[in-house]
């Protein structure tokens, strides 16, 4: 794990976050300042944690969309993506965020860095591709809607969420068979932006010249526009559990590793998993910690349901989170939070995200009667 590159007076407040962030600061003292000021102040998060890829060669477009989700044989300069590795049967393995600057690839991973660059490496073949872990040369700065004029940017990621790409479907509940996000989806009021940097030129630049917020910040708003991350990934996701297949899959763009199983689920059958949002009661001291087992009342007894994979004290809705629930879960369902140690649970009320069921246009041929001879009687 890299170490922030930003020039930090030796007054900072930074308190830096647990396993995975040590070197990302999670707040500055004031969490729900930071919140408001990400949202209308134009503050920055540091996010060194993000590795940053660098793929050249004439073929990285054709051949990257060859073997994960998104299509990018057409990928226009400056335009911002995001696609998916998947394992045979779907599962998602690596998540990439992409920004093309016409000479090379450049992505943003989160997701199982390492063993998604041992996959692509294996894959490279003899196409004309070359693939650099450049993160010790470039960092990540977040920011909401724009990054602030001053920082020396090398190459800015616009998230497309949530927002329908073209040749991709919404699982949510509020656009669901619409092309475009619905007006009432949170996620319209929250334009994530990440920018790549070289580490040099954030070495001579200091943070008192900007208003900083933590990465706390950064989950709470994420949690709130009903962004998912990576938080909500388990070695058995599938993307319509997550309502990501609205931004990271292309339905129309041919083979890649995966793809049946995606084609399955999204034209004959519903994911086994839906996410949903969650409003905790805020009128204890304590909160459940992500990997929270989620408890319902299921045919008369109180149940394991699913995991709070996210939560976060919003600084306008309080305390909040994001989990993933079995999807045949009432939508009405209370929902409790175990906090372990014969502590009193937590009560929540889900706010649907995936929703539970969702129609087919697809129309299956009819059964030939002259040929197909099943429970006809001869």
């Amino acid at each position: 794990m890299t170490a922030s590159s930003l020039n930090r007076p030796l007054s900072s407040t930074a308190v830096f976050g647990g396993e995975g962030l040590e070197h990302t600061p999670a707040h500055y003292g004031s969490p729900l300042r930071e919140q408001r000021a990400l949202l209308e102040k134009g503050a920055i998060v540091d996010l060194p944690h993000l590795r940053i890829l660098r793929l050249s060669g004439a073929d990285r477009l054709t051949w990257l969309n060859s073997i994960t989700t998104q299509k990018l044989d057409t990928l226009a300069p400056g335009v911002s993506t995001e696609t998916l590795v998947l394992d045979p049967n779907g599962r998602i393995e690596g998540w990439l965020k992409l920004v093309d600057d016409g000479e090379s690839l450049w992505a943003i991973s989160e997701l199982r860095t390492d063993e998604t660059l041992e996959f692509l490496r294996k894959m490279v073949f003899m196409m004309r591709v070359t693939i650099d872990d450049v993160s010790d040369e470039f960092q990540c700065i977040g920011a909401v809607v724009k990054l602030p004029d001053t920082l020396p940017v090398t190459q800015l990621w616009s998230d497309p969420w949530p927002h329908i790409g073209t040749g991709s479907a919404s699982y949510a509940q509020v656009d669901l068979g619409l092309e475009v996000a619905g007006e009432d989806h949170p996620g319209l009021e929250t334009q994530f932006v990440i920018g790549i940097i070289a580490r040099t030129d954030l070495q001579a630049t200091s943070a008192s010249e900007f208003t900083m917020a933590g990465f706390d910040a950064w989950e709470a708003v994420r949690i709130a526009a009903w962004r998912p991350g990576t938080n909500e990934i388990d070695h058995k996701s599938l993307v319509g559990e997550l309502d990501l297949l609205r931004t990271s899959v292309h339905l129309a763009k041919g083979c890649y590793r995966g793809q049946e199983a995606v084609a399955r689920v999204h034209n004959l059958g519903q994911p086994p998993r839906r996410l949903v949002f969650v409003h905790l009661d805020g009128s204890g001291h304590i909160q459940p910690e992500s990997g929270a087992e989620v408890l319902a009342e299921v045919r008369g007894s109180e149940r394991s349901v699913g995991q709070l994979t996210s939560v976060a004290l919003h600084w306008e809705l309080g305390p909040i989170g994001l989990a993933v629930i079995k999807r045949n879960l009432s939508a009405e369902a209370e929902l409790s939070f175990d906090l372990g140690d014969d502590a009193p649970r937590v009560a929540g009320a889900q706010e649907t995200i995936v929703a539970p069921v969702r129609d087919h246009d697809i129309e299956l041929p009819g059964r030939n009667k002259d040929t197909d001879m099943r429970n006809q009687q001869r």
